[in-house]
């Protein structure tokens, strides 16, 4: 009976070192999801970005040293002029070859991801023969950073990875 109790010990610990060193390699993935969607009614693109709350929050505290807190309680009061900030740097769209401005509307927490919502108003979708989108995001911090740009407008949609050495992809119309 002492035997069998050492040997379950014994599974147990190991079983526990597995684990723990199981953990402790996993891999983490650094990728972020935006959405284009052009909107008839309005003539504008609207845009929503999924980025990692802890991803957003390293690379704010290493591009501007400030702690943020995002999605807490004690969350800096500077958070949002330093998201927008940072996201004007990273995330450009051009149409016909033109920065095209757009307007930084918030952003809203869903578990682990900040949410960012932005629009491109007044856009003749009849007129444009191309638009770029070029997104860096996180690009900068993490060199296994992807971004999923999704663009979609009346009935076609298209999609392309963006990543630090091939940051900016283009779709004609």
């Amino acid at each position: 009976m002492q035997m069998n109790l050492k040997k379950a010990k014994t599974i147990a610990l190991s079983l526990s070192v597995f684990l723990f060193l199981s953990f402790s390699v996993a891999h983490k993935f650094y990728v972020s999801v935006t959405n284009l969607v052009y909107s008839d009614d309005t003539d504008a693109f609207q845009i929503t970005s999924r980025v990692f709350i802890d991803d957003l929050e390293n690379v704010l505290e290493q591009r501007y040293d400030i702690k943020t807190r995002l999605a807490t309680s004690e969350e800096s009061k500077v958070s949002d002029f330093y998201i927008e900030k940072y996201v004007r740097t990273k995330f450009l769209v051009e149409l016909d070859g033109e920065l095209a401005p757009y307007t930084f509307l918030g952003k809203k927490y869903d578990n682990d991801v900040v949410i960012f919502y932005m629009e491109v108003e007044n856009v003749e979708l009849d007129k444009i023969k191309t638009i770029s989108v070029q997104n860096e995001v996180l690009t900068d911090l993490f060199e296994e950073q992807q971004n999923i740009v999704h663009i979609k407008w009346k009935d076609n949609k298209k999609s392309f990875v963006l990543f630090r050495e091939n940051n900016k992809g283009m779709l004609n119309l």
